[in-house]
């Protein structure tokens, strides 16, 4: 599976994202919102996760690297998780290297996905949680089209401080 963009294209995980991932999880920068960072061991245990095949009723995540169309750099990865089958709910996540953030990206991507997501998967909503400080990812979700449905309080614990955090969403007939 590929899905392409102007400036970017959307493959599916596979081992040579396995570096990409390596500095996406470990780095201190990147996962100030998300998570304390993993050791190699952990991030190479969700790696491997990453790269099982993916159908509709999968309980893990569609996992996709992002990846420059003129370069073929690997700018970050994005993904989606069907939740609720019944309610056609899946929930999407996505992280840029430092290096790839505030040129369109993400934007592209999150824009592919949610095209990808309502048109061939046919899902009803997408959701997304975003810490509350993590400006630059609730400013994406928000250019996308994505409301911010509610604010859990507490919710993560990162970097020995309680994190909390916005939940948005974004309904097929509401885009």
């Amino acid at each position: 599976m590929e899905l392409i963009g102007t400036n970017i294209s959307l493959k599916l995980f596979n081992e040579s994202d396995w570096p990409l991932a390596l500095h996406l999880s470990t780095d201190p920068t990147l996962m100030k919102h998300v998570y304390d960072p993993f050791t190699e061991q952990e991030a190479r245990a969700k790696f491997e996760a990453k790269l099982s095949p993916w159908t509709k009723d999968s309980e893990t995540w569609l996992s996709l690297s992002i990846n420059g169309n003129k370069t073929g750099e690997k700018l970050g990865s994005i993904g989606l998780k069907i939740t609720n089958p019944d309610a056609c709910i899946a929930e999407i996540g996505f992280m840029l290297k430092t290096s790839a953030q505030g040129k369109g990206y993400g934007f592209e991507a999150l824009c592919l996905i949610r095209d990808y997501a309502f048109n061939t998967l046919t899902l009803n909503k997408l959701c997304a949680t975003c810490a509350s400080q993590n400006m630059g990812s609730y400013k994406l979700l928000e250019k996308a089209g994505f409301t911010r449905e509610g604010q859990l309080k507490h919710n993560a614990f990162i970097g020995g401080e309680f994190i909390d955090d916005y939940l948005y969403g974004l309904c097929q007939q509401d885009r």
